[in-house]
């Protein structure tokens, strides 16, 4: 599966959804991150928990042997795709730059996105459904 920023940050804030969000990227075979999502989600872990929070997330990519996958300019022009077609002010699933690069590592991998929220569910690829039973 691809881990969208908004599934790391749901986790390492310990929100409702965590260990739902957790348990789903325990029990996929494949994790994978965009270059670009992981510099998203330091970003973000830094302003909200401060500096150790980039700390926290390397331990939890290690934890959850999650692998980087580097940014290639297929992956740029299949982001910048998924803009034209989902993105924020254009469309329902409002996909954000963020979310845009979780959105070409799925397309270009085949694999299904984990995220928080819906927004994926409205574009042309795989959601991991999370919703609890």
């Amino acid at each position: 599966m691809v881990i969208d920023t908004s599934a790391l940050i749901a986790i390492l804030a310990q929100e409702d959804d965590a260990a739902r969000l957790a348990e789903a990227i325990q029990q996929a075979e494949v994790r994978l991150v965009s270059a670009a999502t992981l510099t998203e989600a330091g970003v973000v872990v830094t302003a909200v928990f401060g500096d150790g929070g980039g700390a926290d997330l390397d331990d939890l990519m290690e934890a959850m042997q999650v692998e980087v996958v580097p940014l290639t300019e297929d992956h740029a022009r299949l982001a910048r795709d998924g803009f034209a077609r989902f993105g924020k002010g254009r469309h329902p699933a409002r996909l954000n730059l963020g979310t845009c690069f979780s959105y070409a590592l799925a397309k270009a991998s085949g694999h299904p996105l984990l995220s928080k929220g819906n927004d994926f569910s409205l574009t042309d690829v795989e959601a991991v459904p999370t919703a609890s039973a």
